[in-house]
């Protein structure tokens, strides 16, 4: 619970009468003669972050520009090396590039690569924000990598492939604060356009349950027919290509599916919030 009050109150009263308020009326109310605003909100902000991977590469730069104007908070770069997938897309050249057009946007790099702590310091230069890493690659000293990521000014994300189990040592992690944000695939990573993979739901609602502040992202054929499933599981970072770059009115795509997960963080995390006037 947070309060914003200009006079003293016990915080045990105020908790109790609040949660009185919020079960009983959900609106303004008055205690002790004191007019009070109440609200449900929540730590977790709805990000929707359009895959550049489906759109059109000969116009790389006006479609960037085209889908953040749309409402895109974020443009996600799929970086993929052809060994850790069988895919090959966009490299440090080119969101460097990028990036000296669009000095403003949010780079969430999610690296598909065998290699990731050979790439940090580039992918650095190159001006990402987030730097989201497999935990399936070949990584010596995974904790090395995440600290590295952030001397390097980079957020830190990890995704994980719809196979991998959530170990122990996958929650340490997050534990000891090395993590910013947890990226479940709902698809097998390499390409775009498949099908979305709702059993992938439990594990988003692990994290979840456990976490409540973190950002968990979801990537994979998620569109404004589905975003409900992932919004209601738990996450509140969403990647869609063809979602949005193939739906006929991609402004009304990004704000719809902000609009749902907006609603669900507010489930997922109960905060009251009221002002005492």
């Amino acid at each position: 619970f947070f309060f914003s009050s200009r006079r003293r109150h016990t915080r045990q009263r105020s908790v109790s009468w609040a949660r009185r308020c919020v079960q009983e009326t959900g609106i303004n109310a008055e205690y002790m003669g004191i007019l009070v605003n109440i609200k449900m909100v929540s730590l977790l902000k709805a990000v929707i972050a359009p895959s550049i991977l489906s759109c059109d590469f000969a116009n790389l730069q006006s479609e960037c520009e085209k889908i953040l104007k749309f409402g895109a908070d974020w443009l996600h770069i799929d970086i993929m090396d052809a060994h850790f997938v069988p895919n090959l897309t966009l490299g440090f050249p080119i969101i460097s590039a990028l990036r000296k057009k669009i000095p403003k946007a949010f780079f969430d790099c999610h690296c598909m690569i065998t290699d990731p702590m050979r790439w940090v310091k580039d992918l650095a230069s190159s001006g990402a924000n987030q730097m989201t890493f497999h935990y399936e690659s070949a990584i010596t000293d995974i904790k090395e990598l995440c600290k590295s990521i952030r001397e390097n000014k980079m957020l830190v994300g990890i995704a994980v492939k719809p196979k991998t189990e959530l170990d122990d040592n996958f929650f340490k992690l997050i534990d000891e604060g090395l993590i910013d944000m947890v990226l479940v695939m709902t698809v097998e990573p390499g390409f775009g356009g498949q099908k979305f993979m709702e059993d992938m739901m439990p594990k988003v609602k692990k994290i979840r349950d456990k976490y409540k502040t973190l950002n968990i992202q979801v990537d994979g054929g998620i569109s404004v027919e589905n975003v409900h499933v992932v919004a209601k599981a738990g996450a509140n970072v969403i990647v869609s290509g063809s979602g949005i770059y193939g739906h006929k009115d991609p402004t009304f795509a990004m704000a719809e599916m902000k609009k749902i997960i907006s609603e669900c963080t507010i489930i997922h995390q109960r905060f009251i919030s009221f002002d005492l006037m």
